[in-house]
């Protein structure tokens, strides 16, 4: 969340804006109902490097109905290996069966399976609707259908366990600082991301610091808490410079220990639009209860340097080095539900 103003609410003021000086009246064009190509970048094409990437194709998802439930506002993603399936979870509390296409490592097509609101132990809607983060449980154990997914929430801080068609499992104790949303620093700025670690099991992080967020002379901190041992270690690192503003929009561990971390750096529509993916490792102290992380950036991308880009929240692994990002279109006419497929370069 930007200070202030959300992300939403900048870009919908935006949108009027630009309503009022082109005096048009904006309608709703007729939907596409197709998957299409988009147009990531104009100076890199498809299976060329950036940075520590290699770009595997990008796909505009189009706002179709499923099962009555609009595909808009992608917030967060879940890859399940033994059912070939690619889950995401909205803002609104729905969760999407996507099947991707992948021909010859190349992000070709996708299909909108099916979707389920996301319901109670008595059936009934889950209470809290603002879904950002989403992980998988026993997605790659060679046993299909038993997967069951983690997500977090926002506004109400919670990290909750669901099956694939969205039934409610479990609800998961948080640590004391993380329960009251006064200790954040807005009501939109939760428990933005979760992911499941082999070491430290669930991890999670709110969208920006707390309101008492450890500082150094050097800036703004972000900090990652473990649910493992009821919250006793957490590990800090510096946000994304230099991106202002710099927010954690998704978390994704890795088998070697490490963790993916996807980052948001939006002021206003009249400044660059930055993205960041940084790898961290979660060193251990054993005498202290928050231990700095080792950080790497892997890629950065801003809208003012050739990069076609949106809003994204939502990151997962395939398999091996292969990754699928996607961006919660915030359900505006003016942007995309992009899905796009990268390859993880070795050192």
């Amino acid at each position: 969340m930007v200070p202030i103003q959300s992300f939403r609410n900048r870009l919908n003021t935006f949108s009027k804006l630009l309503v009022w000086l082109l005096g048009l009246t904006v309608t709703a064009a007729c939907a596409s109902h197709t998957v299409r190509t988009f147009v990531f970048s104009l100076e890199h094409e498809v299976g060329e490097t950036f940075m520590g990437i290699r770009w595997q194709g990008t796909l505009e998802l189009p706002n179709i109905t499923v099962n009555g439930i609009k595909l808009t506002e992608l917030s967060g993603l879940a890859w399940d290996d033994d059912d070939g399936l690619l889950y995401a979870v909205s803002d609104q509390g729905y969760l999407f069966h996507l099947q991707p296409e992948i021909t010859h490592r190349v992000l070709t097509n996708v299909t909108i399976v099916t979707a389920y609101p996301l319901t109670n132990k008595k059936g009934k809607r889950y209470a809290n609707r603002d879904a950002e983060g989403l992980t998988i449980i026993k997605g790659s154990n060679g046993i299909k259908g038993d997967s069951e997914l983690i997500i977090s929430f926002e506004r109400q801080p919670t990290i909750a366990r669901f099956s694939t068609t969205g039934k409610w499992l479990k609800t998961y104790r948080l640590p004391p600082l993380l329960r009251d949303i006064d200790n954040y620093a807005g009501s939109n700025t939760a428990l933005e991301a979760v992911t499941l670690h082999p070491t430290w099991g669930i991890l999670t992080a709110p969208e920006q610091p707390l309101t008492t967020p450890p500082l150094t002379q050097n800036g703004r901190f972000h900090v990652i808490y473990t649910l493992a041992d009821g919250g006793k270690h957490s590990w800090t690192f510096p946000a994304a410079t230099p991106a202002s503003n710099s927010a954690i929009v998704a978390l994704e561990a890795l088998a070697d220990g490490s963790v993916l971390v996807l980052e948001r750096a939006f002021v206003s529509v009249w400044q660059p639009l930055i993205i960041s993916l940084r790898q961290l490792w979660l060193t251990e102290c054993h005498q202290c209860s928050q231990a700095p992380a080792t950080v790497k950036l892997i890629a950065e991308f801003n809208n003012q340097k050739g990069w076609n880009l949106d809003n994204f929240e939502g990151l997962t692994q395939q398999s091996g080095p292969y990754f699928f990002m996607v961006s919660d279109d915030n359900d505006s006419t003016l942007q995309h539900t992009l899905l796009t497929y990268f390859e993880l370069l070795p050192d």
